[in-house]
């Protein structure tokens, strides 16, 4: 068994979620991944419906409603899709004085 046998297997994606904001993920081996949804534009924008047919394959996810593929390396690298843009921070609420 190489190297490289033993890393897919182990970075085997078994679930996949999209909610609160964020991209989870469980692997085969227990591990569990979650990235915020604005790495993904695509899924950042969808529709909640689009996001509920995430499919699995071996090393990775594909949505085909939406066209996006993302790979497990591609999340363990912390590595954002192009046009990835933070969103900007909430404003103060305002305090009482008291």
């Amino acid at each position: 068994m190489t190297i490289l046998e033993v890393e897919i297997e182990t970075i085997r994606p078994v679930e996949a979620v999209c909610r609160d904001g964020a991209l989870r993920v469980r692997l085969l081996d227990g591990r569990e991944l979650q990235a915020p949804l604005w790495w993904y534009p695509r899924l950042a924008g969808a529709d909640p419906a689009a996001l509920v047919a995430v499919e699995l394959s071996p090393m990775g996810l594909h949505c085909p409603t939406l066209d996006e593929d993302i790979s497990i390396a591609s999340i363990l690298r912390g590595q954002k899709a192009p046009g990835a843009v933070p969103p900007l921070p909430a404003p103060p609420t305002p305090s009482t004085g008291s």
